[in-house]
């Protein structure tokens, strides 16, 4: 067996905890982007930084996605798949609960208040939000009401995928093992070819919606980047490919990037219309599209696997920069989004200047996520809401201390 696959791959957890960092700039970006919805928007709006966001917006989840699915390969070859469902479990639907009930809520409010949809007061909305039988704003009502995910519609989706390939974990180890000799150009192709058909069939008629159960185009995308990651993991000759082949897939990324931003400036706005329309046009748009997708993940991999396969030597009380961030991650993700919206609408009546604004913003927010998880992190049930690891020794020591409450001393 490869040592690729057996040792401790540190480039997966930088990738992992850089690809989280850049979620952050990307939601701070959609505060300031023009034409693109989102909960509270700046008075000050540009047109040029799409382009910039989109740069990243084709892969920037479906790399969380990929990733995900290789730890997932990796744990499974010494973790019992029962303990992996209870891990991904407690690490995903804690956190998603908590997350909808305390950590989102403050997204919803002031997304009203901004809308002057609701009257200011909190707590009182609050109340109405946790409430699935509310009759406060009807036309934004799900199933449950008001309550809602937003920004962690990640982990629900993430859960999902998680318990379908442990499921179907048997079926894939087999396949794996089958594709040893496959060449990775040919597993290439095929990944290609899966978005692209996604994309032909799917994406007009199922609109992003995040809403887990009718969002069969991200579904398609999503899911298939998933398993493609859970089969890469497995196959270290393709792993080793694509380190030494990194230069030629950034290369192909950033050209069909062009050809994308070219296209958003209007630069083949002499072709005719029924180009677009035709089949053989749709489908040399989706190779574009597709290339550029799978350009970026596999560069990202493959700078990762060259550079970043090793451990800090930057150390912190608990032991390494690494470390940190990797328990850091998902209380940060979690809180991150709240975060920027909240700052936003208290800097916005400030009136500074945008280059100032957005400075100030992401300097509060990156502090307030670090203050957040300092404190999360210090308490048994705050670390177990948040998806942290829960230390037993500290949980026993609380509750027999809450036992021997008004005991009388001997």
């Amino acid at each position: 067996m490869s040592p690729a696959i057996n040792q401790r791959r540190y480039d997966l957890d930088w990738l992992r905890t850089l690809a989280f960092g850049l979620l952050i700039l990307y939601h701070i970006g959609m505060y300031y982007v023009a034409d693109w919805g989102w909960h509270v928007k700046s008075a000050v709006t540009s047109e040029t930084l799409q382009n910039l966001m989109i740069l990243t917006n084709p892969w920037r989840m479906s790399l969380l996605f990929f990733i995900s699915a290789m730890a997932l390969a990796l744990a499974q070859r010494h973790t019992g798949k029962l303990s992996l469902f209870g891990l991904r479990s407690n690490r995903l639907l804690i956190p998603l609960l908590s997350g909808m009930f305390i950590v989102v809520v403050p997204q919803v409010y002031y997304e009203a208040l901004s809308q002057q949809l609701i009257e200011p007061g909190y707590f009182s909305f609050w109340w109405q939000y946790i409430n699935p039988n509310t009759d406060l704003l009807p036309e934004h009502h799900s199933p449950i009401g008001l309550l809602t995910w937003n920004h962690l519609w990640f982990l629900p989706y993430l859960w999902c995928y998680s318990v379908l390939l442990l499921i179907a974990a048997p079926v894939l180890n087999w396949l794996a093992q089958r594709l040893q000799h496959l060449p990775g150009s040919v597993a290439l192709l095929l990944a290609m070819a899966s978005l692209i058909c996604a994309w032909i069939m799917l994406r007009k008629a199922y609109p992003s919606t995040h809403a887990l159960l009718d969002d069969w185009y991200n579904h398609a995308k999503y899911f298939s980047v998933f398993v493609f990651g859970y089969l890469f993991a497995l196959q270290a000759n393709w792993w080793q490919k694509v380190v030494v082949w990194r230069r030629w897939f950034l290369l192909a990324a950033l050209l069909c990037y062009s050809l994308i931003i070219a296209d958003r400036n209007g630069a083949f706005d002499s072709l005719p219309q029924s180009f677009g329309d035709s089949l053989s046009g749709r489908l040399i748009v989706g190779v574009v599209l597709a290339l550029n997708y799978w350009g970026a993940i596999l560069a990202l991999i493959g700078y990762a696997g060259r550079y970043l396969n090793r451990r800090t030597n930057v150390v912190d009380k608990d032991g390494n920069l690494l470390h940190y961030a990797n328990n850091a991650i998902l209380p940060w993700y979690m809180l991150h989004q709240t975060l920027i919206i909240v700052i936003a609408v208290w800097l916005k009546p400030l009136a500074l200047p945008v280059g100032v604004e957005a400075t100030v913003l992401i300097i509060l927010t990156c502090l307030g996520c670090w203050a957040g998880y300092e404190m999360v992190r210090r308490f048994w049930l705050s670390r177990w809401l948040f998806g942290l690891k829960i230390n037993q020794t500290q949980t026993g020591l609380t509750l027999q201390r809450l036992l021997t409450v008004g005991k009388p001393s001997q």
